[in-house]
C-alpha cells in the first residue's frame, strides 16, 4: 500500500495537474478523445482570494485530435468545490469565459469563440443522479424535435452553446469499468487514511505496468512528502471549516426566515378570513337595513293612504252636516231628514253635535 496526498484538496489537485503529462492523461480521459497539447491559460487560479471563494478554477486550451485526424483547438474550464452551494459562482466564472476577447479566434476576419467544455468536480452528490461521471452534450433540432446534423459543427453555434462534464467524487466507489474510471479512481475518498484524511492508501499493484497512473501516483506520493504541501492542506481544512460554519449559519437563518414567513402567512390567511367574515356579516346587515327601509317606506305609504282616507271621510262628514243644517233650516224634522239622507239617528245627532 502507498500513502498519498488527497487530490481533493485544491493544492494537492494543482501541483497534480500543473505536470502537463498527466494534465493530458486527465483530460484524455474525461474528453475520452486524444489530447495533442495543453497549455494552463492565464488567470488560472481564481481561488487565490480565499477570503471570498470556495471554488478552485483552472483553465486550459488544449488541442485534440478528432477521429478522422484533424486536430482543434478547444478552451477546457475546470472547477472543483467541496461546497454545495455555489452555483451562482460556476455561472459567473462561465459568463468571464464568454466575454474574454482572448478567448475569440479569427475565421475569414470574423471573430468566434473558442469551443468550450466546462468540467466540474463536485465533493457532494447532484440530487439524485446516480452516475459518478455525467456527459452533458449539446444537441441541434428543428421546430418538429428533428435532430439537426447538416452544417454543423457550426462555428457560431460552438461560440454560444459548450458541452459539460460533471464528476460527483462522493460516487468513486473503486470500480473500474474504463480509462476514465482507472484515471479517477485516485480521487476516490473511500481510501482516506482513518488517522489522517490528508492522506489516501491506494493499492501500488493495481497500477503497476500502467505508465500513465504510475506518472499519477508518483506525483501524488512526491507531494505526500512535501511538508508545505502538508500545510496548505492544513488550511485548507481550516477554511473550509469557516466555509461549513458560515453556511450552517446561513441555513439556520433561511430555516427561520422560512418559519416566519410560513406564521406570517397563516396570519394573513387568518386576517383574510376575518375580513371575508366582518364582509359577509357588513353585506348581511345593509341587506337587513335595506329590508327595514323598505318596510318604513311601505309603512309610510300606508299612512298616507290612510291619512288621504281619513281627509275624505272628513270631507264627506262635512257634506253631510251641510245637507243636515240646510234640510233641518229648511224646516224638516230630524227624523225626515235621517230618512232621506239615509242614516241613523245617532249618525245625524253626532253631525249636529260637531
Amino acid at each position: 500500500m502507498l500513502s498519498v496526498a488527497n487530490p481533493i484538496y485544491d493544492i494537492v489537485f494543482k501541483y497534480l495537474v500543473e505536470d502537463e503529462r498527466i494534465a493530458k492523461i486527465l483530460l484524455s480521459a474525461l474528453l475520452k478523445e486524444e489530447v495533442v497539447s495543453v497549455e494552463t491559460r492565464r488567470n488560472e487560479y481564481s481561488n487565490i482570494a480565499r477570503d471570498s471563494l470556495s471554488i478552485f478554477r483552472i483553465d486550459f486550451g488544449a488541442t485534440i485530435r478528432k477521429a478522422d485526424g484533424t486536430e482543434q483547438l478547444i478552451l477546457i474550464e475546470i472547477q472543483k468545490t467541496w461546497v454545495e452551494t455555489e452555483t451562482l459562482r460556476f455561472r459567473q466564472y462561465l459568463g468571464a469565459q464568454y466575454a474574454n476577447p482572448a478567448n475569440m479566434s479569427a475565421d475569414n476576419d470574423f471573430l468566434y469563440g473558442i469551443p468550450m467544455v466546462t468540467v466540474y468536480l463536485l465533493g457532494h452528490r447532484v440530487g439524485d443522479i446516480e452516475e459518478p461521471v455525467l456527459y452533458v452534450r449539446r444537441h441541434s433540432y428543428d421546430y418538429n424535435e428533428r435532430l439537426v446534423t447538416k452544417g454543423l459543427p457550426n462555428a457560431f453555434v460552438d461560440s454560444l452553446t459548450h458541452d459539460s462534464i460533471i464528476v460527483q467524487i462522493p460516487l468513486l466507489h473503486g470500480q473500474v469499468n474504463n480509462r476514465l474510471d482507472k484515471v479517477l479512481s485516485v480521487f476516490d475518498q473511500n481510501l482516506q487514511d482513518k488517522n489522517n484524511k490528508h492522506v489516501l492508501n491506494i493499492d501500488e499493484s493495481f497500477y503497476a505496468g500502467d505508465a500513465d497512473m504510475e506518472l499519477i501516483v508518483g506525483r501524488l506520493v512526491a507531494a505526500a512528502s512535501d511538508a508545505k504541501m502538508r500545510h496548505d492542506m492544513n488550511v485548507e481544512d481550516e477554511y473550509f471549516s469557516v466555509i461549513e460554519k458560515r453556511d450552517t449559519t446561513i441555513m439556520l437563518q433561511d430555516k427561520k426566515i422560512a418559519e416566519q414567513t410560513v406564521k406570517i402567512a397563516e396570519k394573513e390567511k387568518e386576517l383574510a378570513e376575518q375580513t371575508v367574515k366582518i364582509a359577509k356579516k357588513d353585506k348581511e346587515l345593509a341587506e337587513k337595513d335595506e329590508k327595514l327601509a323598505e318596510k318604513d317606506e311601505k309603512l309610510a305609504e300606508k299612512d298616507e293612504k290612510l291619512a288621504e282616507k281619513d281627509e275624505k271621510l272628513a270631507e264627506k262628514d262635512a257634506m253631510l252636516r251641510m245637507s243636515v243644517k240646510m234640510l233641518m233650516d229648511a224646516g224638516m224634522p230630524a227624523e225626515q231628514v235621517a230618512v232621506n239622507l239615509n242614516m241613523d239617528m245617532d249618525t245625524l245627532y253626532r253631525l249636529i253635535d260637531k
